[in-house]
């Protein structure tokens, strides 16, 4: 595999030595062999962790450190579960911003809802063209998590949120901090776009006695799939010619709000898993039915490790280089036997 240190060469020999007969080798002069460092044993694996590679994979290099005003990590993941669901989530930086030295533009945010056990989520994608799109996404995924953790403290169930309210004051928060980067008296939605543009899907998820209950908004771009039986459904719709869940080309990125946001929600089945995703991971994912579609059906079926995700989610294939972040949400009762 591409990117895995080599393997120790191994003697060869010409024909059966002594141990063939069950005589044990000679000591080697000067006493016994040492034992192999640990350096050694390292080196004599393949990484664990080296990327999957689909297909033709992206070629190997080191990445460089992202620029940028704000601390950003390469990779980040999450997991954990309630009485009634099961989360995992990772967002990692792609190849060409590794490449390019740029930072991770994807973020995502996840919280409980204590009182009523209720998953509160967000996954934004910055918009490249913006100044600082990584800062953007991030003050849109609290934002948007914070004022949705608020309005479930007044509201018996999630079709009751004001959500065109959620989505004007996760905008107005990237509003005010452009305002105080630039120095303006007031807040400018224009000026905020050009510095924080970014894509959100925000949302509840709760479980019920057969499986989850998902509401949602979406803003830009990024969307939500569910995984059924190794297939993959588009709860949001999806583009006509690959597939693709899509985002009407209409709908601007936050901090512009649409006239009127459409909630969705529907209901998944126990065995069914939610998947919520920025486009760096909707590209290579298409309709599902290929190599990338397949491998992820194959692991996402009941919850892996938190980190395993991550590592999922770097995949290597050639030509698809951009930021991936992933939120996936299972029924509790999906968990592997033995997992608590």
């Amino acid at each position: 595999m591409p990117g895995q240190p080599p393997y120790f060469p191994q003697p060869v020999r010409s024909g059966p030595g002594p141990e063939a007969a069950g005589i044990p080798p000679a000591p080697a002069p000067g006493g016994p062999p040492e034992p192999p460092s640990v350096q050694d044993s390292v080196y004599r694996l393949p990484d664990p962790w080296a990327p999957i590679v689909v297909d033709r994979p992206v070629h190997t290099f080191e990445p460089r450190p992202p620029s940028g005003p704000s601390y950003r990590p390469d990779t980040v993941f999450d997991g954990w579960s309630n009485a009634g669901l099961t989360v995992r989530s990772a967002s990692v930086r792609g190849y060409a911003h590794r490449a390019g030295g740029r930072p991770r533009e994807d973020d995502i945010a996840v919280a409980e809802h204590p009182p009523t056990g209720r998953l509160v989520f967000a996954v934004a994608d910055g918009v490249s063209s913006a100044e600082q799109p990584h800062i953007g996404a991030t003050l849109a995924c609290r934002a948007s998590v914070d004022a949705l953790l608020l309005q479930l403290d007044t509201v018996t169930h999630p079709g009751e949120i004001d959500w065109q309210n959620m989505v004007k004051q996760t905008a107005w928060q990237l509003a005010v901090h452009a305002a105080r980067v630039r120095g303006l008296d007031r807040p400018d939605a224009e000026e905020a776009g050009r510095l924080l543009a970014t894509t959100l899907v925000a949302g509840v998820v709760e479980a019920t006695p057969y499986g989850l209950y998902v509401t949602l908004v979406q803003v830009g771009d990024s969307a939500a799939w569910v995984l059924r039986d190794g297939r993959y459904d588009f709860p949001l719709g999806r583009d006509a010619d690959d597939g693709r869940a899509v985002a009407s080309a209409a709908v601007q990125p936050l901090p512009w709000v649409p006239q009127s946001v459409r909630v969705h929600g529907f209901e998944l089945a126990e065995p069914e898993v939610l998947l919520v995703g920025t486009d760096g991971f909707g590209g290579p994912l298409g309709d599902g039915t290929g190599q990338v579609g397949q491998l992820l059906a194959g692991h996402l079926a009941r919850p892996p490790a938190p980190r395993a995700l991550a590592h999922l989610l770097d995949f290597s294939r050639e030509t698809f280089d951009d930021d991936r972040t992933l939120l996936a949400v299972w029924r509790r009762s999906r968990l592997p036997e033995g997992s608590g």
